[in-house]
């Protein structure tokens, strides 16, 4: 993708900068919540010929971030969930959703200090998904929703419930960064009260183009975000492998949906074959041998359902973890972690023969969607080797993780019990960067 040749360009500053012996540095995980504007023009004008109010505006965000500052030069990673107001028309939800993931590259135009004022640009790919569904939040009967699945349709772009390989388009975002740190007693990691300002387009008109309409506004819109992170200074670090990194891996689930896919033969479907792909963030940090970290990832299975259907099984993973490094020799590094968090899982059948609006708004039943959510658990092992690279400026870090995720609640597709789907062992391998 584009953005990755910014870094060449980042690091050629930074190296620079790093060879005269004046830097100081600082790495920052933090999570974000706000809101963005965003109307969606040529469905309202659809909407509008038909004599039918104009959907509610708007979208709400949620995100996690990490950011790397080398004295003034600022290089960061985020990753955004932004979800629509829903609509209502007769018995369907209107709803949209989007997701983003930038690489952000920039400037601070204050000296390092507890407070700080940054100007950014971010450059990245997304995906979208705009839907009008029945609500079948409560589905009894399995066999009965397969035989007849259709509750409205949905429209997907640079489809991720496929696998977060189908990321994609080009996205941008200019603004600026304001923050605090506060001291925590005892501590040597800060409390960092952020927020961010700005705007957020997609600059190719009709890249989010689905069945005759374009999207592109909900890539798109100005924005105001707050949050809160933990920063740590340099300064304040005295065990010299102290730091937060970012870390991007790719890995197997090894489970299948064995049980699920006795429903889908039965009822004249085919099966999911192949063990499904995870691909994900890590955001570790490191001090005094005690990690703390937080990771995102999805898992995707997708096939063809049958001659004019397509069916994707998908689940996003979240966790919160807490360890300990266990052994540490040189650039060597072992070390365990336990986890809580967020799963979900999400089956859709879609039909590929849709029309093109407005006739698809007129008619629209033509997919199925079935979700649950709940509660996850898991334990893992770490082993990772850190090479310095750039005159010891980062540590470049490959590494492997293995372990075993447990759902702690009841994931349920009608009255299909999921849960020995969402358990089982794991392998990722993944490559980082750390101050």
């Amino acid at each position: 993708m584009r953005w990755i040749l910014y870094i060449p360009l980042w690091l050629g500053l930074t190296f620079n900068l790093h060879a005269q012996g004046k830097v100081s540095e600082r790495s920052t995980i933090y999570v974000l919540a706000g809101s963005s504007g965003a109307n969606l023009r040529e469905f309202n004008e659809m909407l509008s010929d038909k004599g039918i109010s104009n959907l509610r505006g708007g979208y709400s965000t949620l995100g996690i971030g990490y950011q790397y500052r080398l004295s003034d030069f600022i290089l960061g990673f985020e990753l955004y969930q932004n979800t629509g107001a829903n609509s209502y028309y007769k018995d369907y939800i209107i709803d949209n959703k989007s997701t983003r993931f930038y690489l952000n590259v920039g400037y601070s135009l204050t000296e390092e200090g507890k407070f700080h004022l940054i100007h950014y640009m971010s450059l990245g790919a997304g995906y979208v998904n705009f839907e009008m569904l029945k609500d079948q939040s409560k589905v009894d009967d399995l066999s009965a929703f397969l035989q007849q699945p259709a509750q409205g349709f949905i429209l997907r772009e640079r489809n991720i419930h496929k696998g977060t390989q189908n990321f994609g388009g080009f996205l941008t975002e200019i603004g600026f960064q304001f923050g605090y740190d506060f001291n925590v007693p005892g501590l040597e990691e800060n409390v960092s009260l952020l927020g961010k300002f700005g705007y957020s387009f997609s600059p190719f008109e009709g890249a989010w183009k689905m069945n005759d309409i374009t999207f592109d506004n909900l890539q798109s819109g100005a924005f105001f975000r707050l949050g809160a992170g933990i920063s740590m200074p340099d300064e304040n670090l005295f065990f010299p492998d102290a730091g937060i990194g970012v870390h991007f891996f790719y890995g197997l689930n090894f489970t299948n949906p064995d049980k699920l896919n006795d429903y889908l033969v039965n009822n004249g479907l085919a099966p999911f074959n192949e063990t499904p792909n995870n691909i994900g963030m890590k955001i570790i940090g490191e001090n005094r041998r005690w990690i703390y970290s937080f990771d995102v990832f999805n898992i995707a299975n997708a096939g063809r359902a049958d001659e004019i259907r397509e069916h994707t099984l998908n689940s996003v993973r979240l966790y919160g973890n807490y360890g300990y490094q266990l052994y540490k020799m040189r650039n060597l590094e072992l070390g365990v972690t336990g986890g809580l968090g967020y799963g979900n899982i999400r089956y859709t059948l879609t039909n590929n023969n849709k029309p093109d609006f407005p006739a698809l708004f007129e008619e629209p039943d033509y997919d199925g969607y079935l979700k649950t959510r709940g509660f996850m658990g898991k334990s893992e092992v770490m082993v990772a080797y850190a090479i310095p690279v750039f005159n010891k400026m980062f540590r470049l870090v490959t590494s492997a993780h293995a372990g075993y995720e447990l759902p702690l609640s009841t994931y349920k597709l009608g009255e299909l019990n999921m849960s020995s789907y969402m358990a089982g062992p794991y392998l990722q391998f993944g490559i980082g960067l750390r101050p």
